[in-house]
């Protein structure tokens, strides 16, 4: 099999949840003897190898815009794919819709993963709300196969769009223990800081979290993990909150520094709204952190209501009573942390997320059908 995989940035850029997607499932299937294809943008790369840990690399120009880089840069793949004999492309995310229309009249199989509910998000108000949309309903109607990454979103496809998908969820890879003496970076201890991780925009709802976190009586600290990579008045004010016990470290780019933030924390706050199955969720539970997430159905669904974690709301006080609540009663943490890899086992392992992708494009290559 013979497979493209387009609408990331590329590889080995792992700089979000899709670059992650790429790596972990791009990598499993090349050993599994599947020919993989990345397509990349070029600029992000000083070093151009044709090959990578089994995959083959193809690296495309674009115009580095916050708006339009990754959309011009799929238009490319897409028809530059077309021409190169794939049995399948893959597609990840959802505003590259409306490109299963030129798959389609090449007679290619596509499938592509859609993500979140991007139309939702404060970052695409007006028309970029409104093309996410439209490009999300035109994924259902020109690609063969549409993935949702997790039931929840499965039944918005299907509630808003009358689309059927297949659910495949993100994967979560088990952290090895981390040397605490990493945290010395930063001058904390095991157990005495509360963590966040996550970029800076209203829809992951940092603000909230730390406005919370502030009103609390706890002498923990607060860490605070991501940024954005522009200038942006919401990060800024964010950055502007004025307490000793806040720790803003920007990005953490070594991994081993990262899961010993994740490992030693006291609990980890999950702010994220508008996703799916979410990754920084998987990578907190994978690393054996207690969650406090969000009240969505879509933290429920990873979580397993009440099993794997806490909730808060967005509204004044919510989270200042689960911080009281907990600071009271530390042990509701602990029971948390000994179970938190065990939902990665049960239903998030990369092995198994793979195993359902293969069984994806070998029915579609079959029958036509994605499931």
């Amino acid at each position: 099999m013979k497979i493209a995989i387009i609408g990331s940035r590329g590889y080995p850029y792992v700089y979000s949840g899709y670059e992650t997607f790429v790596k972990e499932l791009g990598e499993r299937l090349a050993r599994r003897g599947i020919d993989v294809t990345v397509y990349c943008h070029r600029g992000l790369f000083t070093q151009h190898p044709r090959q990578l840990n089994g995959l083959r690399l193809v690296y495309l120009p674009t115009i580095e815009s916050k708006v339009l880089s990754q959309f011009l840069h799929s238009v490319q793949a897409v028809v530059h794919a077309c021409f190169h004999r794939f049995d399948l492309i893959l597609a990840v995310n959802s505003a590259n819709g409306p490109f299963g229309l030129i798959t389609r009249l090449f007679g290619i199989p596509t499938v592509i993963n859609v993500d979140g509910l991007e139309w939702l998000r404060p970052k695409w108000r007006g028309m970029g709300a409104r093309y996410f949309r439209w490009a999300s309903r035109m994924a259902t109607k020109w690609f063969d196969g549409v993935v949702t990454d997790s039931e929840e979103m499965r039944k918005i496809y299907l509630r808003e769009f009358a689309a059927e998908s297949t659910m495949i969820a993100y994967g979560g890879n088990i952290g090895e223990f981390s040397d605490p003496a990493k945290l010395s970076k930063w001058g904390l201890f095991p157990g005495e800081y509360y963590l966040i991780v996550g970029r800076l925009v209203p829809d992951n709802n940092a603000g909230c979290i730390i406005r919370e976190f502030i009103r609390s009586t706890t002498s923990r600290k607060l860490v605070i993990v991501g940024d954005v990579p522009y200038a942006d008045p919401y990060a800024r004010s964010i950055k502007r909150e004025n307490d000793s016990r806040l720790v803003f470290t920007g990005y953490v780019n070594d991994g081993e520094e990262l899961a010993a933030l994740y490992q030693h924390c006291c609990a980890y706050f999950h702010g994220h709204e508008f996703g799916g199955t979410n990754p920084s969720l998987l990578q907190a539970l994978a690393q054996g952190c207690a969650v406090i997430a969000l009240d969505t159905v879509f933290s429920r669904e990873v979580l397993v209501s009440d099993q794997h974690g806490l909730y808060f709301g967005k509204e004044e006080g919510s989270l200042f009573r689960v911080i009281e609540q907990v600071e009271a009663n530390p042990q509701v943490l602990a029971d948390l942390r000994v179970k938190a890899r065990d939902r990665i086992r049960e239903a998030y392992t990369w092995d198994r997320i793979t195993d359902q992708y293969c069984q994806l494009f070998e029915n579609l290559l079959k029958t036509g059908y994605a499931s």
